[in-house]
């Protein structure tokens, strides 16, 4: 068994604050959803740690990821800011932490944060440990510095519109589980003829569609949504199979389509 295993369905709560993230959470919680995705950069771990404790649900249950912010990724910094983020979100433990964004021009190297990453880790702080948004090299770096098989996934902006083949390979062969995130392409892709021909043949929603080709892929997703109706509707995407035929037909719509790519953050992509 492999034990980075990551669930393949869970809760977003990116751009989600207040009372609208603890909402979305114990909603989530309450039909079925058990993993949620928070950062240190959100400004919410508070308020997802509230919806957690509140829901009735075990601790046991839910699996928690959080990302370490660019501005603690220092040895002596990365640790405290994650009993910071643990302390937030009223847990031991979480299941999993990210490095949030590669930054590569910034003064901690690799080596430091994979490092201090792996230490808490090893202090029980979190379950497993993993990254987001790094290109091929970068993960080759960062299994140099912790280990192959310590690395559970590599979170990127994937969807049908940018669909990360290179990356997505690469990390397939070194056992890396990829999480897409912003998989509907912030709703952009639910509007596209070929997604809406396809989800009207199958009797399910644009968004279901999306979500089922990139399970079937064998991608995690993380769709966020403060209505009821949406997360309910999300969720039963993974009973949704589509046709080698739906499948090729949503991989022709890559198209280089990505969305975030900010400045000082992001690598030079694959």
């Amino acid at each position: 068994m492999n034990t980075n295993t990551i669930p393949a369905f869970g809760l977003g709560t990116f751009r989600l604050k207040d009372q609208v993230v603890i909402d979305s959470v114990r909603t989530g919680l309450e039909l079925g959803y058990r993993v949620i995705d928070t950062a240190q950069i959100y400004g919410n771990e508070a308020e997802v740690g509230q919806a957690i404790a509140e829901s009735g649900v075990a601790r046991d249950a839910p699996f928690i990821t959080t990302k370490i912010w660019t501005e603690n990724y220092a040895a002596d910094k990365l640790i405290p800011s994650l009993k910071e983020s643990l302390r937030k979100l009223r847990t031991e433990q979480v299941d999993l932490t990210l490095i949030h964004w590669p930054a590569p021009g910034q003064p901690v190297a690799l080596p430091e944060y994979m490092g201090a990453l792996a230490e808490a880790k090893a202090q029980g702080l979190t379950r497993l440990i993993g990254v987001s948004n790094f290109n091929i090299d970068l993960m080759q770096q960062a299994i140099a510095a912790v280990g192959k098989g310590e690395i559970a996934t590599n979170q990127i902006e994937l969807h049908p519109y940018l669909q990360n083949r290179k990356v997505a390979e690469f990390a397939a062969s070194q056992g890396i589980q990829i999480t897409s995130y912003m998989t509907l392409a912030y709703g952009k892709v639910l509007g596209d003829p070929v997604i809406a021909a396809i989800a009207e043949r199958t009797r399910s929603t644009p968004a279901q569609v999306v979500l089922a080709w990139a399970l079937q892929l064998g991608y995690a997703v993380i769709p966020s949504s403060t209505r009821r109706e949406n997360l309910a509707s999300n969720l039963l995407a993974q009973e949704l199979r589509l046709s080698e035929a739906d499948m090729q037909a949503i991989a022709g719509l890559e198209r280089d389509g990505r969305l975030v790519n900010p400045e000082g953050l992001a690598p030079i992509w694959d």
